[in-house]
């Protein structure tokens, strides 16, 4: 059980927990990383490292930067309520926050030749974010929770791999190196989705409710994403990776099918989360589709990352930090619907769109980074000073 604490009496409390050093952190960077990749993508504007192509700075930061981030406060947090051991606060924390706010930055002010030190920077972080999940876990043996360690070194892993191709090192580094830590990242969000996101639709709707699980479904969704991923890797147009990714579409289908209820759709903080693993679970599909009908695998892409990562971590740091700073998770800030809302007219315009009408391809781009930003902006002027400031009850964290 947790130590009893005394009560919090600081003004700021930035640091008290790694939720609210990294949810600040990923807001704003999702904001400002999304309207430098608009410059990018509409003038050809252009890192100072000439083969950090815009693409795969893209790609990278929203992987390792923004997702990442959220991840880093979520597990930060959740893992000293655990454990019941104390996670990194204070100068530790600040100095994980320092590696990966500094390897955000670098890559606009160093050339060609100088870009070991971001990649010494960001493997740094990566490295010491394992290192503090892992810590309290293997202190009290809690080997259920292992799975978490084990992702962090992988996530390190595929880092390391993306820039042994930014070095120079290995061709096709950069390739898998982004592919592999996107996928990983999606398997932490269907693992933590399954612990939280049923519990949250039945704390959270109005009337009784049980959502439905399978075991057989938890095993074989997580076997079969494996594979999945090994094959999409290897060769991400064959027909076994459509194979896996149909059978993906099907099993998470049928797990919304358990999960579902009406009382979500009038509770803001919960169909946020239902309909994002909805896109994961579309994105499949979509998947499938670019194999079979030659659709562009980027709509996958961006059904699984603005639609599905996009609108959960947002949703969850919404519900996370209200819960945090000791407020009331079941009475949300009412303009949070509208971000939410902007958010998924987003992921229709990114992701439907395109299939109905490609000739205007960038309008539909353009339009939905310009909603993605204007999500977030909302989440950032309403959060940040929660997160910033003390908890309403005066307890730490």
């Amino acid at each position: 059980m947790l130590n009893i604490e005394e009560p919090f009496k600081g003004k700021y409390a930035f640091l008290q927990l790694g939720f609210r050093p990294f949810f600040s952190a990923a807001i704003v960077f999702s904001a400002l990383g999304i309207l430098a990749w608009m410059l990018v993508y509409f003038t050809g504007w252009a890192l100072p490292a000439d083969n950090y192509v815009s693409i795969s700075w893209h790609a990278h930061e929203m992987v390792f930067g923004y997702t990442l981030a959220v991840v880093s406060g979520f597990l930060l947090t959740a893992i000293k309520n655990w454990t019941g051991v104390q996670t990194l606060r204070g100068k530790p924390l600040l100095i994980l926050f320092l590696f990966w706010l500094v390897a955000r930055i670098l890559p606009f002010v160093l050339n060609q030749s100088s870009l070991f030190i971001l990649a010494t920077v960001d493997l740094l972080f990566n490295f010491l974010l394992a290192l503090a999940i892992t810590q309290p876990i293997l202190k009290v043996r809690q080997w259920q929770n292992v799975v978490f360690p084990v992702i962090g070194s992988l996530i390190f892993l595929s880092n390391l791999v993306f820039y042994s191709g930014l070095l120079g090192l290995w061709t096709d580094g950069i390739h898998y190196g982004i592919y592999s830590g996107f996928y990983i990242l999606l398997a932490l969000i269907f693992i933590m989705g399954r612990r939280v996101i049923p519990f949250f639709i039945e704390k959270g709707v109005d009337e009784s409710f049980q959502a439905k699980n399978w075991q057989w479904l938890d095993v074989s969704s997580l076997l079969l994403l494996a594979i999945f991923i090994v094959s999409d890797l290897i060769n991400p147009v064959s027909m076994i990776t459509a194979l896996f990714a149909g059978l993906l579409f099907v099993l998470h289908s049928m797990r919304l099918y358990g999960w579902y209820t009406r009382g979500i759709w009038s509770k803001n903080l919960v169909w946020i989360l239902y309909v994002g693993y909805a896109w994961i679970a579309f994105g499949f599909l979509l998947k499938v589709l670019s194999i079979t009908h030659g659709i562009s695998a980027f709509l996958a892409i961006h059904s699984f990352a603005y639609g599905g990562i996009g609108m959960i971590t947002i949703g969850m740091m919404a519900r996370v930090a209200l819960g945090h700073t000791g407020r009331n998770v079941f009475d949300p800030p009412r303009i949070l619907k509208t971000a939410f809302v902007f958010m998924l007219i987003g992921a229709v315009v990114r992701v439907i769109f395109p299939l109905i009408n490609i000739d205007n391809y960038a309008l539909w781009i353009g339009i939905a980074q310009v909603l993605w930003i204007l999500a977030f902006t909302i989440v950032l002027t309403v959060y940040l000073p929660m997160l910033i400031k003390p908890r309403v009850d005066g307890q730490p964290g």
